[in-house]
């Protein structure tokens, strides 16, 4: 019978996460021998101005069960309102080239978390290519090579951004949800940058939920681990990284007990690509996802 394949995608959002969450994931991740795909949000952070989704259905009822103060902070909550959002990538550099040494794979996020999570789908062409841009720039000033990988901020992509991908030759992205990876079709067209979905909820969905006791979130993941595909965790240095730290270290130790088998994304994509007619074309499209506000691309049916 197949290995359980597990990928852990680490989206970094904010400052605090960089400096304080992710190294302690890298800890983790060290004393447990395994590799993740970490994914940087590049420019400013203006985390405050996430207080526009205040009217948005679902969001204050996450907030309250997520407890967003305590996870975040309070300063990281006024980033780009009260004063102006510090720079991720100028001021975290050498925290992003660490993860990179450590044997981590490293992607692109976003530039501006706020500016994509709530304004791509009313950004042009040009507009998106420019925000895009601004990201790999900012990633190879940092790297010194050319990003492979993006992951989009709040699983938010188009037509437009799976475009400006395919212009700038990735590897793969992770930006939507699913069920198994495809190359998507938006607006009726097809195109060519492999998509890689996250397919289990993230904690933060889970979090503070009846049906969800957090004593039994371990084996309610664990439960949830398919074979004959590739599981996708996405965990976010601020949460797993920070707050819940000892329940992820947790959640590893009992699926390496278990011989889970341990992948980061670029492995499953180079694995994939070796033969590509194997890979469905599918729909990518806004939909909901059960425990988060809003939209958000979700992988659909399969297109002939």
């Amino acid at each position: 019978m197949p290995d359980i394949v597990l990928a852990i995608k680490v989206d970094v959002d904010t400052d605090r996460g960089t400096r304080v969450g992710v190294p302690a994931l890298a800890r983790v991740f060290g004393d447990l021998g395994i590799s993740a795909s970490f994914f940087f949000s590049l420019g400013p952070d203006n985390t405050g101005r996430a207080l526009r989704r205040i009217f948005r259905p679902g969001f204050l009822q996450k907030v309250r069960r997520t407890s967003v103060v305590s996870t975040y902070g309070v300063r990281t909550l006024l980033n780009g309102v009260l004063w102006p959002g510090p720079h991720i990538g100028r001021r975290n550099a050498d925290a992003m080239r660490a993860i990179r040494d450590a044997g981590h794979e490293v992607g692109i996020h976003c530039y501006d978390h706020i500016r994509w999570q709530d304004g791509l789908h009313g950004m042009r062409l040009d507009e998106v290519r420019r925000e895009f841009g601004c990201a790999r720039a900012e990633f190879e000033r940092i790297f010194a090579r050319p990003a492979q990988a993006a992951a989009a901020a709040g699983w938010q992509a188009n037509a437009d951004s799976l475009r400006a991908y395919d212009e700038a030759g990735l590897l793969y992205a992770s930006d939507g949800r699913g069920t198994q990876p495809f190359f998507p079709v938006a607006r009726g067209e097809r195109f060519r940058t492999l998509q890689i979905p996250t397919t289990l909820p993230t904690l933060d969905e889970l979090l503070g939920r009846p049906e969800f006791p957090d004593d039994q979130l371990v084996a309610h993941y664990i439960s949830l681990l398919r074979r004959n595909t590739v599981n996708v965790l996405t965990i976010h240095a601020e949460i797993e990284g920070m707050a819940r730290l000892d329940w992820f270290r947790e959640f590893l130790v009992r699926a390496g007990s278990m011989h889970i088998r341990f992948a980061t994304l670029s492995n499953v994509a180079q694995d994939l690509l070796a033969a590509p007619e194997t890979v469905p074309f599918c729909d990518l499209s806004l939909g909901e996802v059960d425990g988060r506000s809003g939209t958000l691309a979700v992988q659909g049916s399969v297109v002939g």
